[in-house]
């Protein structure tokens, strides 16, 4: 019996190791939809919002791999660009299937009608439309392959009359080549690395996400170079763990003694990395870039020399190369101050708050302890980064997912899904703040409808706290960031699973432990301190004398880069920083 296209791509898809399509249903995707349910190897999610299965679908390709969304004519695939964005500027593998109006109504300002190239261009490796069935197999294989070697997001627009021609099978391949080149740089590029490195007294190394597959050979490299690691938000969890030589976070979210290390530092090398945030970058040192993407180098910092190279590959290579040095007196000295900034950081969570204002990093500390070792954490963008930035540790089996690049609210709740459904056997805590919660709410609907086991912690402050901070260190008026919520915990209720508020502190480890162990969804709606600022851990207030009346109040009205020049002249390259 012939085949539809329809049948033919979800063929394809489980064919390249697909096993859900986050979507809503609806018109030009029916027949897509009808393919899913009569293959049987196709799990369709039905989401509330085509946004969230854009981020849940982003979520399972970060753990596991190539994922898929799609979205019905017009408004359906309007919804998924958000998360698209994500999901590309993330770097992780997704398909999106646009389906759109009839090809016979194509220019007519039809019901409905969008031009998915154009509406797709700025968030895809690969974005076109089939019109006719000979032109399917090819595109959509060449879509997939996009989307695994680019890492990014393949857009496939399709017609709602072309899913339902006879499917025609290609003259062409239609095997998927998933490639793992070895890249490193030239031989005599690694000597002239080599040789930097064997001159630099005092080297720190800043590990991104692009180095969490080379942990044992960043560790190796460190300890020959006797230099400390830090790394990005992304890169934590793959490079925190069973780390001696760890000095943390550098940036908005993090410590102090990251900052301190590079800029003391003859050499900084960066290691698959493309860190936003250049007013953190040292200038006046050496600075080398090793990256799989050449394009990056250099665009962040001023480079004494940039790499092309798969992180693991390179460092292999470079290590028998390497002196080992022996003086450790710069790398002493740079792990007792991160002990010092661990010491004061433990201050924040000491102070439990009172009722109705419990301390975040109280909270987040909290979960940290009573968390499985295993767990898949996903962070709102906002204040939930920073509590799980600065108090959620890396075990070296620890996942955590967020809108690292892309910065949107609302994401964790939709990640959360696409974790729980990829890895039910795992423990997903999200971490949500009430306005990134509040925007996407209506999927609550979704976590029930499929008894997902998620742990949702909603951060209440009563606020857009990280806008009213921006607002408030830029001298402006913190004007409507505040917000009047539902309570969260009768929302959850209604939607069907458990939920709890709570407003005592020393209600909170005991909430924690019950909703973690609890088997099915639950919601604990904390109320958090709406005037915790997300400020780096407590310093050596001795050491800095004079400063404090001048921070105070460049803090509360002054502008932002008076605050870093400030703290520039007070306290060299301390790096303690909003």
């Amino acid at each position: 019996m012939a085949k539809n296209v329809a049948e033919q791509l979800v063929e394809m898809l489980v064919e390249a190791g697909v096993k859900r399509v986050y979507a809503v249903t609806g018109d030009s995707l029916n027949y897509f939809n009808d393919a899913v349910r009569r293959n049987g190897k196709i799990k369709w999610i039905h989401v509330r919002n085509e946004e969230v299965g854009a981020f849940a679908a982003a979520a399972e390709a970060e753990l596991d791999g190539l994922a898929c969304c799609a979205g019905s004519c017009g408004p359906g695939h309007v919804h998924l660009i958000n998360g698209l964005y994500d999901a590309h500027r993330s770097h992780v593998p997704v398909i999106a299937i646009a389906s759109t109006i009839d090809t016979s109504q194509f220019g007519m300002d039809y019901f409905q009608e969008t031009n998915t190239t154009k509406l797709f261009d700025d968030c895809s490796s690969y974005n076109q439309i089939a019109t006719t069935a000979t032109q399917v197999p090819r595109m959509f294989q060449s879509a997939i392959q996009h989307a695994i070697t680019k890492k990014g997001v393949a857009v496939f627009g399709l017609p709602g009359d072309v899913a339902q021609l006879d499917a025609l099978e290609s003259e062409t391949s239609m095997q998927l080549f998933k490639c793992k080149p070895v890249i490193r740089p030239s031989d005599i590029e690694l000597k002239l690395l080599a040789d930097c490195l064997n001159e630099g007294k005092k080297i720190t190394i800043y590990c991104g996400i692009g180095a969490a597959e080379a942990h044992a050979e960043v560790i190796a490299l460190a300890k020959e170079l006797k230099a400390p690691i830090g790394f990005s938000f992304r890169g934590k969890m793959g490079m925190q763990y069973g780390n001696p030589y760890e000095i943390g976070m550098t940036g908005l979210l993090g410590q102090p003694s990251a900052y301190h290390s590079m800029h003391e530092s003859d050499v900084v090398l960066l290691l698959g990395t493309d860190f936003p945030y250049q007013n953190f970058m040292p200038q006046k040192n050496k600075i080398i870039q090793i990256d799989e993407s050449p394009e990056r180098l250099g665009r962040r910092a001023k480079l004494h020399m940039g790499l092309c190279g798969d992180i693991k590959d390179s460092i292999t290579a470079l290590l028998p190369l390497i002196d080992n040095k022996e003086d450790d007196s710069f790398l002493k000295a740079q792990l007792a101050f991160y002990e010092k900034v661990k010491s004061h950081q433990q201050n924040y969570v000491n102070d439990r708050g009172e009722e109705n204002k419990i301390q975040p990093e109280f909270v987040a500390d909290t979960i940290d302890k009573l968390s499985n070792n295993d767990a898949i954490f996903t962070v709102d963008t906002g204040m939930c980064c920073v509590w799980g930035a600065r108090f959620i540790k890396g075990t070296g089996k620890r996942k955590m997912l967020g809108s690292f690049n892309h910065g949107s609210m609302a994401n964790a709740m939709p990640m959360a899904i696409g974790a729980a459904l990829a890895h039910p056997e795992q423990q997903v805590i999200a971490l949500c703040g009430d306005g990134g919660l509040s925007m996407l709410l209506g999927d609550l609907a979704t976590i029930k409808q499929y008894n997902l086991p998620i742990k949702i912690i909603v951060f209440n402050n009563r606020a857009l706290g990280m806008v009213k901070l921006e607002m408030e260190v830029d001298g402006l008026p913190d004007n409507e960031t505040d917000m009047i919520n539902p309570d969260f915990a009768l929302v959850a209720e209604a939607m069907g699973f458990k939920g709890i508020t709570v407003s005592k502190p020393e209600d909170v480890e005991g909430a924690i432990a019950n909703a973690l162990s609890y088997d099915g969804p639950i919601l604990l709606n904390i109320l958090t301190n709406p005037n915790a600022l997300a400020m780096p851990p407590k310093i050596e207030w001795e050491q800095i004398k004079g400063m404090t009346v001048s921070m105070t109040k460049l803090m509360l009205g002054g502008k932002m880069s008076e605050v870093f020049d400030t703290i520039k002249s007070n306290y060299k390259h301390l790096g303690e920083v909003i």
